[in-house]
């Protein structure tokens, strides 16, 4: 793999990494809720989430689901259905920012990294932006070095960034900024994590 091809897959994996979204809500969560540890958690088991959909890609599966309608649609619905689910806990603050904040609940670092691993796994978006975008760099060069490049930077590009965020978070004058406003960030993720599985629904 040539520089110039590498700096496209890098420019690539930045700018899908600080895209806002779901995954920035759930790292937001985890790193009020839990503390620096658990946003790092979230973090680095949502860009394993992010390796697996490039290693995906690398494989030839992603071809396989955009002439597979239906396998497509399966993994969309579900992947909807996971996000709307995530967002009415949101809205309801169970579990969320607000209650852990509030009642002073420690939040497990299991947790953290199941939901950072899930809310990228079960993302049609991130699906979506792989099968689109990132497949043009299949079969740039064949040997096993360019392979394991293609799968580990974006993998690596989303947990430093995401890493950078709990860091941030983790400031206490940050912290007690945001603390503040703990029932919003549930507000506002809720209805960005349900919007997002509504705009699914409506597009397949």
């Amino acid at each position: 793999m040539t520089l110039t091809t590498w700096l496209s897959l890098l420019a690539i994996s930045i700018l899908g990494a600080m895209s806002p979204g779901p995954s920035l809500a759930m790292v937001v969560k985890h790193s009020l809720a839990g503390g620096r540890a658990n946003g790092i958690a979230t973090a680095w088991a949502h860009a394993s989430g992010i390796a697996i959909y490039a290693f995906i890609t690398l494989i030839g599966l992603a071809v396989v689901l955009h002439q597979s309608p239906l396998l497509f649609q399966i993994i969309s619905y579900a992947g909807a259905l996971y996000l709307a689910y995530l967002g009415i806990n949101a809205l309801r603050s169970k579990g969320g920012v607000a209650e852990k904040l509030h009642s002073g609940a420690a939040v497990q670092i299991r947790q953290s990294a199941r939901e950072g691993f899930f809310i990228s796994l079960l993302n049609p978006k991130i699906a979506i932006f792989f099968i689109a975008l990132f497949s043009q760099f299949i079969g740039v060069d064949s040997d096993l070095n360019s392979k394991f490049i293609i799968v580990t930077t974006p993998f690596i590009v989303d947990g430093l960034w995401y890493t950078f965020i709990a860091f941030i978070l983790s400031i206490s004058s940050v912290f007690d900024k945001l603390q503040h406003h703990a029932v919003f960030i549930d507000r506002l993720s809720g209805i960005v994590l349900i919007g997002l599985a509504i705009k699914v629904c409506i597009g397949l």
